[in-house]
């Protein structure tokens, strides 16, 4: 995240928190930054300096009004006329920041070689829960690579529990003690 992406997605932040906005502002926006991934030639369209910025945000309002809120489209706008839609993913990034800090929120990425079950993921959330005392965001990730066990990522900390990981501790201690 840059700069200038940390201190665009702070004030949007800001400003949607004095509004009681920033749940859905967060919801819209990471919603955005999917279709934004999914549809790279829309990204293009809306930076295409071959166009005149009126051209762009008229691409954007067409585009989204009613379908998110004022606020957000607004933002999008002023980053198009600022020619600096391609920091939009670091402005979400930044907003859900603050947003996870403000809200007692951690982000988990879980890493798993099959998906997890109903039961699996809620005694998952519930043990990191416990070891957090905040409300859990998981991220599920499937890697057959992940043999057995669970691969956790956690405020900036890595719990690796997999089997793979197990046995190197193992295969330590065994050619460490001949």
């Amino acid at each position: 995240m840059t700069e200038l992406s940390r201190e665009y997605g702070e004030g949007l932040y800001f400003l949607c928190v004095e509004e009681n906005l920033a749940q859905q502002a967060l919801e819209e926006l990471t919603t955005l930054k999917d279709l934004f991934r999914e549809n790279p030639d829309f990204c293009r369209l809306v930076s295409n300096h071959s166009l005149s910025k009126q051209e762009r945000v008229e691409i954007l309002d067409k585009a989204l009004r009613g379908q998110v809120h004022l606020y957000v489209l607004n933002f999008l706008k002023i980053l198009c006329e600022r020619g600096i839609i391609s920091e939009f993913e670091g402005c979400v990034e930044a907003f859900r920041t603050f947003y996870n800090r403000d809200n007692r929120v951690v982000e988990a990425v879980v890493t798993t070689s099959v998906s997890l079950d109903d039961s699996q993921r809620a005694q998952l959330l519930e043990k990191l829960r416990g070891m957090t005392g905040k409300q859990i965001q998981l991220i599920e990730k499937v890697d057959p690579a992940v043999v057995g066990g669970v691969l956790l990522e956690m405020e900036g900390k890595r719990y690796d529990n997999t089997l793979r990981h197990r046995l190197s501790q193992m295969r330590q201690v065994l050619t460490s003690e001949s």
